[in-house]
């Protein structure tokens, strides 16, 4: 184990050490249900705080993500923390109440920090989505500007500039249909990039007209689609 790591576990442990010695050494304390409720309660809540990286979507937004849900358990430890201390110290004959108390507590955590981890994988896909779409225009620019610096023939590179600036001109947003034949764009551009370093006109030719053609496919199909 790493030393950063071993350092982290001791960090963690400090607080149940510490609590543990004073819960088992406090004379004042009666343990009754209610105590040992409030004891698990807290501990669980020191759990899910320790936890709540595992929890965290990751991502471009990750420390967004990460944030939030910090937020929620710390302040679900905090709320139980100061809940179970109280049933500690104050006697409460029946434990019902103890236990009522910190399961809502509990059961409101839950119910929040769920929710958080739900609208996370919602922004988290769409900002994955958002970054696919953008990809395809910006390697599709990237690899015809590539090319253009490499020929010499004014025809050829004429044709070329129309296929590059019908692909930078393209609405960068994308649907799942058009996935397969954006895929199949990239590919042509890389089978023209292979013709332009070979010098054969005719298949450059070939490969210019059918890729253009495929591009304003792509474009039209996409003003249907969305």
């Amino acid at each position: 184990m790493k030393k950063i790591n071993v350092l982290w576990l001791i960090l963690d442990l400090i607080f149940l050490i510490i609590f543990n010695i004073l819960f088992f050494a406090a004379d004042s304390i009666e343990y009754t249900v209610s105590v040992w409720f409030s004891y698990a309660f807290i501990h669980f809540a020191y759990f899910m705080l320790l936890l709540t990286p595992k929890l965290i979507r990751p991502g471009k937004s990750s420390i967004v993500f990460g944030f939030s849900l910090y937020v929620i358990s710390s302040v679900y430890f905090l709320v139980e923390f100061a809940t179970g201390i109280a049933f500690i110290l104050i006697p409460i004959e029946s434990c019902k109440v103890s236990f009522t108390v910190q399961i809502c507590i509990a059961g409101l955590y839950g119910i929040i920090l769920i929710s958080h981890m739900i609208a996370n994988e919602h922004t988290a896909n769409a900002e994955q989505k958002r970054q696919y779409q953008i990809a395809y225009v910006k390697d599709a620019s990237a690899k015809l500007k590539k090319i253009l610096e490499t020929i010499n023939d004014k025809e050829v590179k004429k044709k070329v500039e129309r296929i590059y600036d019908a692909i930078y001109s393209s609405p960068v947003k994308s649907h799942p249909n058009l996935v397969q034949l954006e895929n199949g764009i990239l590919m042509s551009i890389n089978a023209l990039e292979d013709a332009v370093l070979s010098g054969n006109k005719d298949n450059i030719l070939s490969l210019i007209n059918s890729l253009l053609g495929t591009v304003n496919e792509r474009n039209m199909r996409l003003k249907t689609l969305n």
